[in-house]
């Protein structure tokens, strides 16, 4: 079993799970999401990420130590040399658990994207740093991830689901305060929609803006609702960001 797929415990609160399936979604629509890559080792799939220029891949630093990503295609079997790009890790400096936050990882891509039409692989915008989201806002989530829990298995195709934001009190008072700064509450409570394992990396979409990545649900139950589903909040991260993107390096 891959590491991204056991079970995480945390430190003041037993029995919650690292995230990675797309729970009552439904197969995305071909090239809506160009810019989702599945983030693969030797043995195949293991997180989901998103493209966010023609060198880097953003995606969640407890994601381990992928090899490649696979770009520009919703079906993984569908699959070819022209796909499949070799990687570097940028891990966040300050990473050390998804208990202490920080989740979250940059992917140096070994070649420059092929972005447009024919590539069917394109960016997705990052938020800016003053980004707010308000309670109940709409946004989406995709994913290579089961389906059900304990399907064990990700998928071949691309899912993704419709998700509503919830308020950070509201997610701290639900998780007994047992949830990391800089993140974003959205799925899992109050609805049957939500992500599961296999979706970590992957991003949490609003008015076409990355705004958060997949980093855990609650004790790799994804049978909703039970406790909200937690995203690193990207705007909170930025200049980490925009600094190795403009050194091209970690």
């Amino acid at each position: 079993m891959h590491a991204l797929l056991k079970i995480f415990i945390f430190s003041a609160l037993a029995g919650f799970a690292l995230s990675v399936k797309i729970i009552n979604g439904n197969k995305t629509k071909e090239n809506s999401m160009q810019y989702m890559a599945s983030v693969q080792s030797n043995k195949g799939h293991i997180c989901g990420g998103f493209l966010i220029s023609e060198d880097f891949v953003l995606t969640a630093a407890h994601c381990g130590s992928p090899t490649h990503v696979i770009l520009g295609t919703h079906n993984l079997n569908n699959v070819d040399k022209t796909n499949k790009y070799p990687v570097k890790m940028c891990k966040h400096p300050d990473y050390k658990g998804v208990e202490s936050g920080n989740d979250i990882m940059l992917l140096k891509l070994s070649r420059k994207a092929k972005l447009g039409r024919k590539a069917h692989t394109k960016t997705i915008k990052l938020p800016s740093q003053k980004m707010k989201l308000k309670e109940n806002k709409k946004c989406r989530v995709a994913g290579w991830g089961w389906t059900k829990s304990g399907a064990q298995e990700t998928e071949v195709d691309l899912r993704d689901v419709e998700v509503p934001v919830i308020n950070l009190e509201k997610c701290k008072k639900e998780w007994k305060n047992n949830i990391p700064e800089n993140v974003i509450c959205a799925g899992g409570y109050g609805t049957k929609n939500g992500m599961c394992q296999g979706d970590s990396g992957g991003p949490l979409v609003c008015d076409k803006q990355a705004v958060g990545v997949v980093s855990f649900n609650s004790g790799n139950d994804c049978n909703y609702p039970n406790y909200p589903n937690i995203y690193t909040d990207v705007s909170k991260f930025i200049p980490w960001i925009k600094g190795i993107l403009k050194k091209k390096k970690c």
